[in-house]
C-alpha cells in the first residue's frame, strides 16, 4: 500500500472551498525530501540542487524550494521569467535548452544565468547574439546505449537523443569557448528518465569524471562544476523498491575521489536536478467519481481527465489510485478509471483492481507532484485544475485557481459578432 499525506476528513473540509479536481501538494514531505538530498551530498563544498522548473511550475513551490537552498533549472523564455519573480537570478538559475530561441538565450544571458549550451552550434550562435559570458556549460551526449554494468539491461539509447554535443564536439567545443573568453566552464548529462535504481547516479558521474580528466588533459580546461542532471526515479507501483538518495550520494562521492581527485579536480562542485525525485510522492490529483458504465467493461468516470495528468495516456504510465475512506477494503473490483475526453487512451487505469467504488467517492491519484500539473492542456475545451498547498501547519493555501471559460476565450480576438 502507498503512503497519502492527507486524510478523508481533511480532504473533505478543503473541498469545501475548493471544488475538485485539483492537485495538492504536501510542503512538509517537500521540505524534509530535499533536507535529506542535501545531506546526500553534503561531502561536496559547491552541491547544488537546481529543481527543474519545468517538473512543477508554481512560484508558491518554488519559493518552498528557494527557502530550502535549491536554484532552478529553466528550459524555456517563461520558466526564467518565472525564476526571475520569485527572486532567483545569476548562478542560481541554469538554462537548459534546445532548439533555443535567440529571444530565451539574450534573457538568461541578461540574468547572469548558468546557460547550459546544447550544441556546438550554439556557441557562434550565443557570441553573435550577446558574446560568450565568463561561465558557461556545455550538454555531452556519449552516444550508443547507456547500461549500468557492461552487461547489464539498456537503461536508455544516448545515440537515439537529439540533446548534446558528441564526445568530439565537446573537446572543441571548450577549445573554442576559451578562446572566446569564458573562464570557468561545466558539464551536463542526462542519459537516463526514472531509474529505480541506485547504480544511474554512480555509473554516469564515473563517465562523466573521466571524460572530466580527458578534457582537462586535452584543453588544459578544469571543469568548475558537473551536473548530474535528473533520472533518479520514484516508485511509482506500491512493489517497486525506493531510490537510497544516501547510498547515491555515497557512491558519487567514491567514483569522485577515485576519478577527480588524483587529477587534481577535487574542488569540482557537484549539481543535480532532481525535479521528479524532489517532489512527485508530495503532490496528487484528487478527483471524484461522478459516472459509472456498464458495458464489455467496467468503467468509472472522474471529473478530471488526461487534461489534468497527461501521463498515463502518452505514456501509459502507471499511478496508483487510492478510495479515499476505503483504504482498508480489498480490491475486488476490476475498473478501468477514465476522464470525459473523447480520446479512449483518456484513462488513469485500466483493469485496475480496487475496492467498490460509488458515485461521490473521492480518488487519491498518487505521485503527481512532478509532471503532473504542468503537462496539462485545453484539447475538447478542458479546463486546467486548480492547486492546492497543504502547508506544514496542517493549513490549505490555494496557490493556483481553475481555469475558467474566460481563460479558455482570453486569448482569441473576438468581433462583436462572436462574442460569447
Amino acid at each position: 500500500m502507498k503512503e497519502i499525506f492527507i486524510d478523508k476528513s481533511r480532504l473533505e473540509d478543503i473541498i469545501k472551498e475548493i471544488p475538485t479536481p485539483f492537485h495538492i501538494y504536501d510542503e512538509k514531505g517537500i521540505r524534509k525530501n530535499i533536507k535529506k538530498l542535501r545531506e546526500a551530498f553534503s561531502w561536496n563544498h559547491g552541491y547544488k540542487e537546481y529543481f527543474a522548473v519545468k517538473a512543477t511550475p508554481n512560484p508558491f513551490i518554488m519559493e518552498i524550494l528557494m527557502e530550502e537552498k535549491a536554484g532552478f533549472d529553466c528550459s524555456s523564455y517563461t520558466e526564467l521569467l518565472m525564476s526571475k519573480k520569485v527572486g532567483s537570478s545569476g548562478d542560481d538559475i541554469m538554462f537548459s535548452s534546445n532548439a533555443t530561441p535567440d529571444a530565451d538565450f539574450l534573457l538568461a544571458r541578461q540574468m547572469g544565468a548558468i546557460i547550459n549550451l546544447d550544441d556546438f552550434t550554439h556557441i557562434e550562435i550565443l557570441d553573435n547574439l550577446c558574446g560568450i559570458p565568463d561561465t558557461i556549460s556545455c550538454r555531452y551526449n556519449p552516444g550508443g546505449e547507456f547500461k549500468t554494468t557492461e552487461t547489464g539491461n539498456v537503461m536508455d539509447t544516448p545515440k537515439d537523443a537529439k540533446y548534446g554535443f558528441t564526445y568530439e564536439q565537446i573537446i572543441e567545443g571548450y577549445r573554442l569557448l576559451k578562446e572566446k573568453g569564458a573562464r570557468r566552464f561545466g558539464m551536463h548529462a542526462f542519459l537516463a528518465s526514472n531509474t529505480l535504481t541506485n547504480d544511474y547516479y554512480p555509473v554516469l558521474a564515473e563517465i562523466m569524471f573521466k571524460t572530466a580528466v580527458e578534457i582537462k588533459e586535452k584543453t588544459g580546461i578544469s571543469l568548475s562544476f558537473i551536473n548530474l542532471s535528473g533520472g533518479v526515479g520514484i516508485p511509482y507501483r506500491p512493489n517497486e523498491q525506493t531510490n537510497d538518495i544516501m547510498e547515491i550520494g555515497s557512491r558519487v562521492k567514491k567514483a569522485y575521489y577515485e576519478i577527480l581527485k588524483p587529477a587534481g579536480m577535487d574542488d569540482v562542485a557537484i549539481f543535480t536536478e532532481l525535479g521528479r525525485f524532489v517532489l512527485a510522492p508530495y503532490g496528487a490529483l484528487i478527483a471524484t467519481a461522478i459516472r459509472e458504465k456498464h458495458i464489455y467493461k467496467e468503467y468509472i468516470g472522474l471529473d478530471a481527465c488526461a487534461a489534468n495528468l497527461m501521463r498515463p495516456a502518452i505514456y501509459g504510465a502507471y499511478h496508483h489510485i487510492t478510495v479515499m475512506g476505503k483504504e482498508k477494503e480489498p480490491p475486488v473490483y476490476k475498473y478501468d478509471i477514465t476522464g470525459g475526453l473523447c480520446e479512449n487512451n483518456d484513462k488513469f487505469a485500466v483493469d485496475r483492481m480496487l475496492p467498490k467504488i460509488d458515485m461521490g467517492d473521492l480518488v487519491y491519484i498518487h505521485d503527481t507532484g512532478a509532471h503532473g500539473f504542468s503537462m496539462g492542456y485545453n484539447y475538447n475545451g478542458k479546463l486546467r485544475s486548480a492547486e492546492v498547498l497543504l502547508c506544514t501547519d496542517g493549513s490549505h493555501k490555494l496557490i493556483r485557481r481553475a481555469e475558467t471559460p474566460e481563460d479558455y476565450f482570453s486569448t482569441f480576438d473576438f468581433s462583436d459578432k462572436y462574442k460569447y
